[in-house]
């Protein structure tokens, strides 16, 4: 859903990116609390980013300005918190803007927004929701990888009605009209991307258990089915 270079006026552009640095302050100091306390998570770090850019990067025309694609954010939600995927979710879309011409710098701070904040928000309070009912860890995980991505989806929706609303219904027309466009290719994206996610993190538990559950999500499940 990376809203496309110079699409949004720039008092949006500008509107999202401030509404988005509190957050990145916030990612930061999570990161860097984490990785000092536990230095050999670098590289499992590095894993959720690598797999939130391959997985966004795997791009599908669908509205003006923008397009469908995964997320893969909801894995690092899960692993190390929600804060920490707001920096490392800024830089994969940095380098994404820069190098592949996905998304764009002017529009950073709202696909920032929408990726790197609303979705893993929403995967990791799906995910501590479910875990506390006693569900399976498969069948939380592909429920909060899966609603993270709708969330980010609904919330570009919403951007881009914000920035172009319709002449006759406003805002609500708009948002129905950007949300229905989008959902015929991220639905069944985001329902991929679930099962994707309980495979990696299945695949995790069966080769080191003990580390994944001493991750700061992970360590407070209820339940411990698969």
């Amino acid at each position: 859903m990376h809203i496309m270079e110079g699409f949004l006026p720039p008092a949006h552009a500008l509107g999202w990116a401030a509404a988005s640095l509190p957050f990145m302050a916030w990612g930061l100091h999570s990161v860097g609390q984490s990785l000092r306390a536990h230095p050999e998570r670098r590289m499992l770090l590095g894993v959720a980013a690598a797999f939130a850019f391959l997985l966004s990067a795997l791009k599908l025309p669908s509205v003006t300005g923008s397009c469908s694609h995964p997320t893969g954010v909801g894995l690092g939600a899960l692993l190390f918190g929600p804060a920490a995927m707001v920096p490392v979710g800024f830089v994969v879309l940095l380098f994404q803007a820069l190098l592949l011409a996905h998304g764009g710098v002017t529009t950073l701070g709202a696909n920032v927004f929408s990726m790197a904040i609303v979705g893993p928000f929403v995967s990791y309070g799906v995910f501590r929701a479910l875990a506390a009912l006693g569900l399976s860890r498969s069948v939380a995980v592909f429920l909060a990888a899966c609603l993270g991505d709708l969330a980010t989806y609904v919330t570009t929706s919403l951007q881009l009605a914000w920035a172009f609303p319709d002449p006759v219904g406003g805002i609500q027309v708009s948002f129905a009209k950007f949300a229905g466009i989008f959902a015929l290719t991220q639905v069944p994206i985001a329902i991929s991307e679930g099962l994707l996610t309980v495979l990696v993190v299945n695949a995790m538990a069966r080769f080191n258990e003990h580390e994944l559950r001493a991750l700061p999500v992970m360590a407070q499940r209820k339940g411990e089915g698969v």
